[in-house]
């Protein structure tokens, strides 16, 4: 993680007092939120600074229902979560209390700029929801939150379609680890992926 390296040159040929004061300004500039947070009646904040955690994945244009159809445009999904869960995973290849995952949701451009050839994303975001895990406040451990106002959301409540879809395929304790890939192989080193995930993987 490089969230901050810029800490460790602040202030740089001038005092001690100088550096200190600069230092502290630095850090708290570059502080991230790193676990869930809620309001007073219980809804989930949406992390502010959520693009500046750890990037795991984009997709395009999937869909798990094997007979949905094209949507008449293309959508990009990113997903991001917080660092000190990435860290926990990278250890032990499961996700620890007070994961927070942001799914990313933007439209698809083409011959934007230079650009003749692909598609690249839009600047406006078109959806966000968030899947926490905090098991004194989550029936399962894990939650959905679906954002519409970019500020806090409320739960989504069980069963949803999202509950049974992730908990029936995903790879990793009710995440789809199988399209990051850059933690697939450490599940896979680690022994976690699931029974469920492998079958349909054909043990791979």
């Amino acid at each position: 993680m490089k969230l901050w390296a810029g800490v460790l040159v602040l202030g740089l040929g001038v005092g001690v007092l100088g550096h200190s004061q600069e230092t502290r300004v630095g850090a708290s500039e570059m502080a991230v939120e790193d676990g869930p947070s809620y309001t007073a009646d219980g809804q989930l904040k949406l992390p502010a600074r959520y693009r500046e955690w750890v990037y795991l994945t984009s997709g395009l244009d999937m869909s798990y229902n094997p007979k949905a159809t094209a949507a008449g445009h293309s959508m990009f999904d990113n997903v991001f979560v917080n660092p000190a869960a990435y860290r926990a995973f990278l250890k032990t290849g499961t996700w620890p209390d007070k994961t927070v995952m942001v799914l990313e949701n933007r439209g698809a451009e083409s011959g934007s700029s230079i650009n003749h050839r692909g598609q690249t994303q839009s600047s406006e975001v078109m959806g966000l929801e968030v899947h926490v895990k905090d098991a004194s406040r989550l029936q399962g451990g894990w939650g959905f939150f679906g954002f519409d106002n970019g500020v806090s959301a409320k739960l989504i409540a069980r069963p949803a379609e999202c509950y049974t879809c992730h908990e029936a395929h995903a790879a990793v304790d009710t995440t789809f680890v199988q399209f990051y890939p850059t933690l697939r192989g450490v599940a896979k080193d680690k022994g976690t992926l699931s029974a469920a995930y492998l079958k349909e993987a054909g043990g791979k």
